[in-house]
């Protein structure tokens, strides 16, 4: 659950505390618990509601883009990748902004699908698709910025 809601607020502290909040939620709410999923999935669903919540709150915004490009790697370029250490990925994915990130967090890394997605955070499944693809778009860039820099 933790890694869940580190991944979605980029931030330690603040993962502690919409983890925190969210069990006091599970508490409170544990008279609406239904049986048809497992209690582990639905305090997934608190954790993540939780923290869009105070990512709302923040006034985030996400960035609503109806075009999207695919990223294409130059000529020059190996096509051999070399792969970096989980740790500068996980820095990498950190510096993606909060839209992006969320979106990715949630499709890649927690096996949500883009229509889950679509109604956790109240877009579009087309606007969540796009997301994702800027992320990892964003993301390569990133990478490669943090590779250069060495």
């Amino acid at each position: 659950m933790f890694n869940t809601a580190y991944r979605i607020m980029g931030n330690r502290e603040e993962a502690e505390d919409m983890l925190q909040e969210a069990f006091t939620d599970c508490f409170r709410k544990i008279g609406s618990y239904r049986t048809d999923s497992t209690f582990g999935a639905w305090l997934k669903t608190i954790v993540i509601n939780r923290c869009i919540s105070k990512l709302r709150k923040r006034e985030a915004e996400m960035i609503y883009i109806d075009d999207y490009s695919r990223y294409e790697m130059p000529p020059d370029e190996p096509s051999e990748m070399h792969w970096p250490d989980p740790k500068v990925i996980t820095r990498a994915v950190e510096r993606l902004p909060e839209g992006y990130r969320v979106v990715f967090s949630l499709y890649l890394l927690e096996g949500y699908d883009h229509t889950e997605i679509s109604q956790i955070l109240g877009i579009s499944e087309s606007t969540s698709k796009t997301q994702y693809a800027r992320a990892k778009e964003k993301l390569k860039k990133i990478l490669s910025e943090m590779h250069r820099d060495g």
